[in-house]
């Protein structure tokens, strides 16, 4: 459909809690096909609307490229273990941190037809469900940042 403008950090849109969505509208459905749509051409793993500008408890994931799941008012109903990693975020690009996170994760959510449903994550789908969820109560992964923020394209020349 379209690409939507990233909001960057410092926007006061990315501080704010989002609403609940109560139907779904053609503008949502939009909505939803959109955000897939910014999330893969900024080569993301999961968008919240919020980082689109738009208030919604919205969510849209896929780790693995083949696997897209959105979240549609999503609660976190049950965590547990503990994973810690280098994390990033389309709305802070260039940057990344070391971030601990659940490595189990089952969210309660609706799907793009408001049916109820659960999702089940470990690793990488775990870490993007609490970075997203977050986001949808205007929390920044920054904020859980271990030591400081890393410039990316510092750590990649690192690595070669």
């Amino acid at each position: 459909m379209a690409i939507r403008k990233i909001r960057i950090m410092g926007d006061p849109v990315l501080e704010k809690t989002c609403k609940e969505v109560k139907e779904m509208t053609p503008r949502t459905r939009e909505l939803i096909s959109d955000m897939f749509d910014t999330m893969y051409d900024g080569m993301g793993v999961g968008l919240a609307a919020c980082q689109v500008g738009i208030l919604k408890r919205i969510v849209v994931i896929d780790t693995t490229g083949e696997d897209p799941h959105v979240l549609i008012n999503p609660v976190i109903v049950e965590t547990s273990g503990e994973q810690t990693g280098q994390e990033g975020c389309l709305s802070l690009p260039g940057q990344a941190g070391i971030v601990t996170r659940p490595n189990y994760v089952k969210v309660r959510a609706y799907d793009e037809n408001m049916q109820e449903y659960e999702l089940e994550g470990t690793e990488l789908l775990a870490r993007a469900i609490c970075h997203e969820c977050d986001h949808l109560d205007g929390i920044m992964y920054v904020s859980k940042v271990e030591g400081s923020l890393m410039d990316v394209d510092a750590m990649e020349d690192e690595e070669k």
